[in-house]
């Protein structure tokens, strides 16, 4: 056994996530000299390169990402086997990899990760922000954030955020020159700020109630965002009617830069929830996050629905 090869393994895997081996150097508290060493041992070790570079860029070659689809479970289940050893040990450290949709970062995350920080200073938080619902155990995550709804029935699911509604919007300005939509059959009528789905790259048609049923209703507008928060700044700014849950934009209702129409058609939504695979919870950096979530929601400070300010170029 090559005790030298298995050591550099990491390295090489870290490279492969991060895309380059300068970001692979910064996660992993090494020099991009060190980064390339280890990585040139392995190949010359192996007899055969595992990445293509170029001035610009660094891709896998076919042999490399063999390697990497092979080692990577294995050092996972490594990873694993040291966060149960360190449970024991009662200690919080090492890197915590959450994949979340942008929105959640004002709605909870950020606050999470300012607890977290002061809490435990030898812990590292990684977010990926991501839109497209990817797998978070295939992306080698250790945890996701998602709406409850679409989170897979095998997964263990921990509420973050109460349940709260999606609604209508529109800046005075705009409602003051084209009035208020009275119906949801008037929203053809407006100016409505359209969402382009990210998976399926087709326009989100809007979720409301009317007569006590859900209905989806099909919008136009001059304005396609793929982005809640870049929907809310269209708002502000005047442009038309905006979808999106009211959170994120409760700071703005309440200081008068946006106002709610159609009050009772809004969505009631079931809230952000963390979820991970069914075990991961034992390790004691997931539990660290659980539990101060849960005496977040406990103390209400997930529901403040903390937003940043208007733009002023806009």
């Amino acid at each position: 056994m090559d005790r030298d090869l298995l050591g550099h393994l990491p390295v090489v895997l870290a490279v492969a996530r991060k895309g380059g081996f300068a970001p692979a150097a910064l996660a992993l508290n090494m020099s991009p000299s060190a980064v390339s060493h280890a990585v040139r041992l392995v190949e010359t070790r192996l007899g055969t390169p595992l990445f293509a570079r170029t001035t610009r860029s660094v891709a896998l070659t076919e042999a490399g990402a063999a390697l990497i689809e092979t080692i990577s479970p294995a050092l996972s289940q490594i990873a694993e086997s040291l966060d149960r050893l360190q449970a024991a040990r009662g200690r919080v450290m090492g890197l915590l990899r959450l994949n979340a949709p942008r929105l959640a970062l004002p709605m909870v995350l950020t606050r999470l990760l300012s607890q977290m920080g002061r809490r435990y200073p030898e812990l590292r938080i990684e977010v990926f922000v991501d839109d497209a619902l990817s797998d978070v155990v295939a992306g080698g995550f250790d945890a996701g954030v998602r709406l409850g709804e679409m989170i897979a029935k095998d997964m263990v699911a921990v509420r973050l955020t109460p349940p709260f509604e999606a609604i209508i919007v529109a800046a005075p300005s705009y409602l003051a020159e084209k009035g208020k939509p009275r119906s949801i059959g008037e929203l053809s009528r407006h100016n409505c700020i359209g969402y382009r789905l990210i998976q399926s790259g087709g326009l989100y048609r809007w979720e409301l109630r009317e007569g006590g049923c859900d209905v989806a209703v099909e919008v136009a507008g001059t304005t396609i965002v793929n982005d809640a928060l870049q929907a809310r700044e269209l708002a502000l700014a005047g442009i038309g009617l905006c979808y999106i849950f009211e959170p994120l934009v409760r700071a703005d209702i309440r200081a008068g830069r946006l106002e709610q129409v159609l009050p009772k058609a809004a969505m009631s939504e079931p809230g952000l929830f963390l979820y991970f695979p069914r075990g991961a919870s034992a390790a004691p950096k997931l539990k660290a996050l659980i539990d101060t979530a849960r005496q977040m929601l406990r103390s209400g400070k997930a529901a403040e629905g903390a937003v940043p300010p208007p733009r002023n170029n806009l």
